[in-house]
């Protein structure tokens, strides 16, 4: 069974464990980074901003920062990625990968009420363009929509990044790197798979099956 790493606490993150465990795969969740060393691939999760100090800005709406897990993740992303171990981003997971290989984000986009969260709401769905030589186009084809959660974007891809798919509006949805095998997404397929599965949008199992066919 393929092990795959996730800085956190598995309550915490219990729709991307069920992901995993659906998929025949298991995460090891933990803030111990020495658990990585053994584990077939990383799976960076949802969460609060990453801290714009970590790409020379000052902050201009970024919340609920913890330094202390942006510099951790950003620790990982090297690690598996020196390593040649596949990495999946998710939400916050590309925004922090995206700062790890030198790009910048976009604190608060001028479109957020399409695309952030709300409790009276939840999440948002909309329409992204997959680019025809990315990871996604053969999962999902060219147009397809997504769920969306999230306030911020990525501005300038990192070192070594290509856009994979962008939403209507030209916010940056997912990126990729394959040489390296690092595949991310704005949207969260864990909540668009299995039991979390939506009518609205394509389902989010494929991506979580391609990431473990990587690993």
């Amino acid at each position: 069974m393929k092990q795959i790493f996730v800085y956190g606490n598995r309550e915490k993150y219990k729709n991307y464990a069920e992901a995993l465990t659906f998929c025949g795969a298991m995460g090891i969740f933990t803030e111990n980074l020495d658990f990585a060393r053994y584990c077939d691939g990383l799976l960076l999760t949802g969460g609060a901003d990453v801290d714009p100090a970590l790409y020379g800005a000052a902050n201009l709406g970024s919340m609920g920062i913890d330094r202390k897990r942006d510099e951790a993740e950003i620790s990982l992303i090297r690690t598996f990625s020196e390593s040649g171990r596949p990495i999946l981003g998710i939400c916050r997971g590309l925004q922090i990968i995206n700062v790890a290989l030198g790009g910048d984000l976009v604190q608060d986009i001028p479109t957020a009420p399409a695309h952030r969260w709300e409790e009276s709401s939840g999440d948002k769905a909309h329409g992204v363009t997959a680019e025809k030589d990315s990871f996604l186009y053969p999962l999902y084809g060219e147009r397809f929509a997504v769920n969306s959660a999230h306030h911020q974007a990525v501005k300038t891809p990192g070192e070594g990044l290509s856009v994979a798919a962008m939403a209507e509006d030209g916010v940056i949805e997912a990126l990729e790197n394959r040489e390296r095998n690092i595949y991310a997404t704005q949207w969260h397929p864990e909540r668009m798979a299995f039991r979390k599965a939506r009518p609205d949008t394509v389902d989010g199992r494929y991506i979580f099956e391609f990431f473990l066919s990587k690993c």
